[in-house]
């Protein structure tokens, strides 16, 4: 048994060693799955016009609304109508494509075009693993996240706020938050958006570690959440504003719980969320044009009943699908999607309901893939294990977007010359060249008989996810900071939190 747990822990160490090998994004060679018709999408598009310019959209900050009215929006109070055609103009500054640089060049991102990444899950208060069970999320915790992400080779990004660190201070937080990113990994990440201020302070963070270019390069990518319906807060736009201001990018994503947040039906909700969106990505390009944007989409159904947030329904599906094609109409990147579900541990109804919104996900052409790996409870969660499982699908969504190999060798014309009819074709060179790589395989996943997976401790997914994210956290070697880098962001870090008293807001 002992010897077997070493040759475990040995290729789980060789795979981890791997990462800084691993692709820095996705390459899709298969075309969106488009599941709406071009009439429908002029609809979508028709029906969110009329929501910006018959109903308008509420916006608590002062500096956003004199942007817009100065640029042609009619201004009543906090409410901003727009005439057809007007946010749409705006965007048009928007770049399509753009990169997120890694502080490892070889981790830089494409953000759009056939380009998908893949990031963990975001903003749970709370964290699980199989011996600890469900507790509240601390530094340390946040930490694990953020080296386990740069350790695995399926995500190529390292996300944001993972779990809230709620032993510290709400308002000092996000300097730690960020400097985990900024020392234990090298793959682009997402900064603060709590507060103006902080994200300011997460650029100008960023400039210790990138240096005084960092204006010239996006570095930073964050999440802006509207507050729906039809609402932007002011929090999220100084936020926004900081980020559009030094050229970093923003997520603009409209937060549905649909029937709750927007109308019950998807046509609407689509809708609900072009105009939202539109209004946020327009915000930045007032602020700079040019300034990279992302259209979000956050959707989840809800049990009617009880009110509860529901995951891999199939109206999310339709909704991701038709998002995809409004944001390309739009020449911008989207966001969606993630290995959702309600379930409180990683089990059946988990592994389900992650599927059936990962699929979607993946056919709707998803440029930038938040809550990828990690997600329970409705969000309220990220567990270990749950990790480790959506982190080892992960490669196999990725290996069927490359599509159909139709290479010499993948054509096999010669296995069928050499394997006479009636024959296997296990010893034949065609596959003894290939057995290596032809197939995609699970790191986690049991195929032994029952007699082997019975011998080996009759482990569930579950505890092989529970030792596999152990063995791969033990592998992790902080990336190199060059000299003096990391003492300078400490001592700027200290400077900044003894400036001003801790608080809880």
């Amino acid at each position: 048994m002992a010897r077997r747990s070493g040759g475990r822990d040995a290729r789980r160490a060789a795979r981890a060693g791997a990462v800084l090998q691993a692709a820095p994004y996705l390459t899709r060679n298969i075309p969106p799955r488009v599941m709406i018709s071009a009439e429908g999408l002029e609809i979508i598009e028709h029906n969110a016009d009329r929501i910006l310019s018959e109903i308008g959209v509420e916006i608590h900050h002062d500096a956003t609304l004199k942007r817009f009215r100065d640029a042609g929006a009619a201004v009543d109070g906090t409410r901003a109508r727009f005439e057809p055609g007007l946010l749409r103009s705006l965007i048009a500054t928007a770049p399509s494509t753009f990169i997120q640089h890694a502080r490892n060049p070889e981790r830089s991102a494409q953000i759009g075009g056939m380009a998908t990444v893949f990031a963990p899950s975001y903003g749970s208060p709370f964290v699980r693993d199989l011996e600890g069970g469900r507790r509240y999320a601390s530094i340390a915790d946040f930490e694990n996240f953020v080296k386990l992400t740069y350790l695995h080779p399926n995500l190529h990004h390292s996300g944001g706020t993972i779990c809230e660190p709620v032993d510290l201070p709400v308002n000092k937080r996000h300097f730690d938050m960020v400097a985990a990113h900024l020392r234990y990994s090298d793959k682009p990440f997402m900064g603060s958006v709590t507060a103006g201020e902080r994200a300011q302070d997460t650029v100008d963070m960023a400039r210790l570690v990138f240096g005084e270019d960092v204006g010239d390069r996006t570095i930073v990518m964050s999440l802006i959440n509207a507050s729906s319906p039809l609402s932007w807060d002011a929090t999220m736009l100084a936020a926004a504003e900081v980020y559009a201001a030094n050229n970093q990018a923003c997520v603009f994503t409209p937060f549905i719980l649909a029937g709750a947040m927007s109308p019950v039906t998807p046509a609407a909700v689509t809708a609900q969320i072009l105009a939202e969106s539109m209004v946020g990505m327009a915000a930045a390009q007032l602020v700079r044009p040019g300034a990279p944007v992302v259209l979000g989409a956050f959707v989840s159904t809800m049990n009617m009943q009880s009110g509860a947030p529901t995951f891999g329904t199939p109206e999310p599906a339709l909704i991701m699908s038709a998002v995809g094609e409004l944001a390309r109409r739009l020449g911008v990147p989207m966001r969606t999607g993630g290995q959702l579900c309600a379930s409180k541990v990683p089990d059946a109804q988990a592994a389900y309901e992650s599927a059936a919104v990962m699929g979607p996900t993946m056919a709707a052409g998803t440029n930038f893939v938040l809550h990828a790996a990690g997600w329970l409870e409705g969000g309220l969660t990220i567990g270990y294990e749950k990790f480790m499982l959506d982190a080892d699908q992960l490669g196999a969504y990725a290996k069927v977007e490359q599509g159909f190999d139709l290479s010499e060798n993948a054509q096999g014309m010669s296995a069928f010359h050499e394997t006479e009819p009636g024959k296997h074709h296990l010893g034949s060179a065609h596959t003894l060249a290939n057995f290596e790589t032809a197939f995609w395989k699970s790191d986690l996943a049991d195929a032994n008989s029952f007699e082997q997976w019975e011998a080996e401790g009759a482990r569930d997914a579950e505890a092989r996810a529970s030792e596999a994210w152990k063995a791969l956290l033990a592998t992790y070697e902080q990336p190199p900071l060059p000299a003096g880098t990391d003492e300078a962001l400490t001592e700027w870090i200290d400077r900044r939190k003894s400036s001003f008293p801790d608080s809880n807001v």
